[in-house]
């Protein structure tokens, strides 16, 4: 089917940020058409079955400060079964590794570093987090193993400013059928122009020319909800030129983190919803949830130079590693246990190019530089532009929410 030669309003990617965004301009009037570069809504929300059995999601999965998060009740209208177990992050399954008297000062360094640089971003700036780590420390390594999991990113090149500025109220819920299919469910209602890359945005005239993969079109107003890597890189170009819109995002990156799915032969062996971590004396380590909902499986979780150096080593990568990391904690029985079934590479997905945004010290304002309006015509959404909320889902869907909102207010 052809695209339309001229809408209201287009909105630029059907990830959570675009299809809110959608969602709130269906009663405005305003014919409206979501154009998504991909074969399919979601965006950094893909819900996977990679063997009978076993949900598995590749992004996002977590509902994310529960009790604040908008896609709780999207998700009870819409009748997937939330899953309020609480999540298993700072625990450890078995002593092996990781003995309980060193988790606990583990824990009390890490809540210290974040205490420090919490005062710090009140007293001193927008300055780097890494400086706010105990010098010598024999946690650092893994503090900052905690930033690549949180911002893609190790503390170095984190703002205490915008780590500061994340509100979690430290309720985390999942979606049993998966996160990215509440996401396709949530996409249902909303038209979407499927396989359709934008690669020029030209406001040079009266109305918006919009030049995709599938041909022209113009709209009087454009939503732009695409990842920060894709403007920064000018993937999608303005003309006129945005400087300042692509300073903003470059300002904003996407870090790199990345699961791995491990079916599990001997279930019976490892605790429901259990966790497992890798090394803990270094960065480059993993973090493992065994048997999540229950299945017969292990997620493993990968962030920052580790993710983006098992990437470039090719597929199979992050089975590999997971599989020597949780074989030197529980036993060379296990490597007969364990079979590879999907992982992600979120850097190398050309719509993405990463996970989520961490602002780089000293940008911290650059959220709100991205969200700011262009003319009157020109929104932009993404979770990069939440205040509060970004690097989650919600905090996506939110910001389209207000896109949508300042849509219909400007004339």
């Amino acid at each position: 089917m052809s695209l339309p030669s001229s809408i209201d309003v287009a909105v630029i990617g059907a990830g959570a940020a675009g299809l809110g965004a959608a969602h709130a301009l269906q009663n405005s009037g305003l014919t409206v058409l979501v154009l998504e570069a991909r074969d399919r809504v979601g965006g950094r929300a893909h819900t996977i079955l990679p063997a009978p059995g076993i949900t598995f999601d590749l992004g996002c999965g977590w509902l994310h400060s529960a009790d604040k998060n908008s896609f709780v009740e999207i998700a009870r209208q819409l009748n997937f079964e939330i899953d309020t177990t609480r999540p298993p992050w700072r625990e450890q399954s078995f002593d092996t590794g990781f003995p309980l008297a060193e988790r606990l000062d583990f824990i009390a360094a890490l809540d210290a570093f974040y205490e420090r640089a919490g005062q710090a971003a009140e007293d001193c700036g927008d300055d780097t987090a890494s400086h706010y780590l105990d010098p010598g420390n024999r946690w650092n390594p893994m503090i900052h193993a905690i930033s690549t999991y949180v911002n893609g990113s190790e503390l170095d090149r984190v703002s205490i400013q915008d780590m500061a500025a994340y509100e979690d109220t430290e309720i985390n819920w999942r979606v049993r059928r998966g996160y990215g299919a509440l996401m396709t469910a949530y996409g249902a209602a909303c038209g979407v122009a499927l396989n359709t890359q934008v690669t020029l945005i030209d406001h040079s005239g009266k109305r918006v020319r919009i030049e995709t993969s599938r041909g022209a079109l113009a709209a009087s107003k454009v939503i732009v909800t695409v990842p920060t890597n894709l403007i920064g890189d000018e993937a999608i170009r303005f003309h006129p030129a945005l400087p300042a819109k692509v300073d903003a995002a470059r300002g904003l990156p996407l870090g790199v983190d990345d699961k791995v799915m491990l079916a599990l032969d001997d279930a019976d062996a490892l605790p429901e919803d259990g966790s497992l971590r890798g090394a803990t004396m270094r960065t480059a380590t993993g973090s493992f949830h065994l048997r999540p909902f229950g299945q017969p499986c292990i997620e493993g979780f990968f962030g920052g130079t580790f993710a983006r150096e098992l990437e470039q080593a090719g597929a199979g990568a992050f089975a590999a590693e997971s599989i020597d990391q949780i074989v030197t904690l529980l036993g060379s029985d296990f490597r007969r246990k364990l079979k590879p079934l999907a992982e992600s590479r979120w850097a190398h997905d050309p719509f993405a190019r990463g996970a989520y945004s961490h602002a780089l010290p000293g940008h911290a304002g650059a959220r709100a530089l991205l969200a700011a309006p262009v003319d009157g015509r020109l929104f932009f959404a993404g979770e990069a532009t939440s205040p509060n909320f970004f690097s989650t889902a919600h905090g996506a869907r939110d910001s389209g929410e207000r896109a949508a909102a300042e849509v219909m207010t400007t004339k």
